[in-house]
């Protein structure tokens, strides 16, 4: 078998793909920056998804979205209600 035709096939499957891996980046990159200002918004102290969004600028939906996520996975925790709505708060190191 020869080395060349492997490196000539796996250039062509690169070149394919790079549209892919384009908007795989684009969208990690993209995540990546939400959550950071969602985590910049807590890092003040307990809020609401909608105090959140006004801050943030994001839509309440996608607020929502992301902070369920990093809650699940013991980012953030549900905090005592605000009227309508829980509050969320940043977990310590510490706390996890």
């Amino acid at each position: 078998m020869n080395p060349n035709i492997d490196k000539d096939a796996l250039k062509q499957l690169r070149e394919a793909r790079m549209p892919w891996i384009d908007r795989a980046k684009d969208s990690i990159k993209t995540q990546a920056a939400l959550i950071k200002a969602i985590r910049l918004q807590l890092e003040g102290g307990a809020k609401t998804v909608p105090q959140i969004a006004a801050a943030t600028g994001l839509e309440t939906a996608q607020v929502l979205l992301y902070v369920s996520g990093l809650r699940k996975y013991g980012t953030v925790a549900e905090g005592p209600k605000d009227g309508d709505y829980y509050t969320y708060t940043l977990v310590s190191k510490t706390d996890a």
